[in-house]
């Protein structure tokens, strides 16, 4: 059940908070002993908070849409009582004195906060070992879940919640929305407040909610999004009502498909057919889409690695790189430690480099009102050959690090909204994705796209079996 089909019962008494909490509670307890897509549940405060809300209603005092919704977010956003460990075993507790403004702006909507989900340490993809338990794709065990915010996406994917506030850097919100067959959002750069965040590359890291469909990711980033005082670094454009913007025609529109982003030998038979087949929907909705070039999107990948591992380590260094060491994971150590000796000068030519990349995706919209890519040029991989395994001679990982990163990274360095809305499986049943960005604070347009090509479609009314995917898996799959 989507967000929007949740509100409509709870605001006419058809639906208890309370019984929708519990629900989210008993599938928790039932399911994610072997998914991991939670680091802590706060069952006993969401229940009490479920109970208010219910009073609160009863007599007349419905604060909207999001009122009785739970919600979880990634553990590496601050959350009043609540700890916020950043999937590390460095401190139990990274500060839980206050809500982060993306929580705050929730709970006053009335939303109701399940608890954190697990993540990456530290938010960084290139970690191995996941101190929380591995978060474990719920469409098929065999398969990863992606990274960073791994657990959001899984959560959202298993029903274990109704949506979820992730963190993308350079991905990790789009990447887990696209292996875990769920729609994610990297809104624009100063769109959504980070304030109470722990954020990994300042240069980067944005909030974006994880949803079963986009016009839940519409409801939920109207929530979120504004001007905050608490972050000088967010923007005071106006924030639309997107949900109210989501039905408007795309005939006319006019979209660039990117070639290096959606093109390559590299590319997946079943990736392909996907592609083209939302291709031609899009075109059938009224869509003109031209291929077009952005030849320097493919330095994106070492200008992005290197520039927000440099943010990283700056960051690390000045808290707890020299003293906890030993208590970091050795991908995140690696990069981190290795990023710690990158020039300034170096870094200045990096970010130079952003610039001349932002330009000319920013060119392209003089023509086009969205651009179009795939998410991924290979569908999500098997765990054994997960790219965080470190391995040179792993030619599958070594596909899915360029493929994922080529995709994802041009419109991160960027700065513009992009969105990954699932456009098919494989015959693995694993999903995949396409890709929607534009301008800056072009949010409606991504938004009309994606939303008039799931309308046309089925994917976003699938949803995993956990008994007959999760449950066979527990006494004989590695956890």
């Amino acid at each position: 059940m989507s967000v929007a089909e949740q509100a409509n019962l709870i605001a006419s008494t058809k639906l208890s908070p309370v019984d929708l909490v519990q629900l989210y509670l008993d599938r928790i307890e039932k399911y994610d002993n072997i998914l991991h897509s939670w680091i802590t549940v706060c069952g006993d405060q969401a229940l009490a908070e479920a109970r208010q809300v219910e009073a609160d209603i009863a007599a007349g005092k419905y604060r909207g849409p999001l009122h009785g919704i739970p919600f979880g977010v990634k553990d590496q956003i601050k959350t009043k009582g609540v700890r916020t460990t950043m999937a590390s075993i460095i401190a139990d507790d990274f500060g839980s004195e206050e809500d982060a403004t993306v929580v705050a702006k929730l709970k006053s909507a009335g939303a109701i906060l399940l608890g954190k989900n697990n993540m990456h340490e530290f938010g960084k993809g290139s970690s191995i070992n996941f101190h929380y338990g591995e978060p474990r794709n719920p469409w098929n065990m065999e398969y990863e879940a992606s990274h960073s915010s791994t657990g959001s996406g899984v959560s959202v994917a298993a029903g274990l919640i109704s949506f979820s506030i992730g963190e993308d850097t350079g991905g990790s919100v789009r990447g887990p929305a696209w292996a875990n067959g769920v729609v994610g959002i990297r809104p624009t750069f100063g769109r959504v407040s980070r304030y109470g965040g722990l954020m990994y590359a300042w240069t980067q890291d944005t909030f974006g909610p994880i949803t079963r469909t986009v016009g839940d990711n519409a409801l939920i980033l109207a929530a979120i999004a504004g001007q905050d005082p608490k972050d000088q670094l967010t923007s005071n454009e106006a924030v639309p009502d997107y949900a109210k913007m989501l039905n408007g025609d795309i005939k006319g529109l006019k979209l660039g498909l990117v070639r290096e982003m959606s093109t390559g030998q590299e590319l997946h038979p079943d990736v392909y057919k996907s592609l083209t087949n939302a291709l031609a929907i899009l075109r059938d909705l009224g869509a003109e889409i031209e291929e077009i070039s952005l030849p320097k999107a493919k330095y994106a990948v070492p200008l992005q690695m290197l520039t927000s591992d440099a943010d990283g380590a700056a960051m690390f260094l000045e808290n707890w790189f020299r003293t906890d060491w030993d208590k970091f994971d050795q991908g995140t150590r690696t990069r981190i430690g290795a990023a710690a000796l990158i020039p300034a000068s170096i870094y200045n030519r990096a970010m130079r480099g952003r610039a001349l990349i932002r330009n000319e995706i920013l060119e392209s919209f003089k023509t086009y009102n969205g651009l179009l890519s795939l998410m991924n040029f290979i569908p999500p991989m098997k765990r054994g050959d997960s790219v965080e395994k470190l391995d040179s001679q792993n030619d599958v990982a070594q596909r899915m690090f360029k493929s994922r990163r080529i995709c994802s990274y041009p419109f991160s360095v960027a700065n513009v909204p992009a969105l990954s809305v699932p456009s098919g499986f494989t015959d693995k049943d694993v999903p995949m994705s396409i890709q929607v960005a534009s301008r800056p604070f072009g949010e409606d347009i991504v938004y009309r796209v994606a939303h008039a090509y799931e309308q046309a479609t089925d994917w976003h009314r699938r949803h995993p079996d956990l008994d007959q995917t999760v449950l066979p898996a527990s006494p004989g799959v590695k956890q």
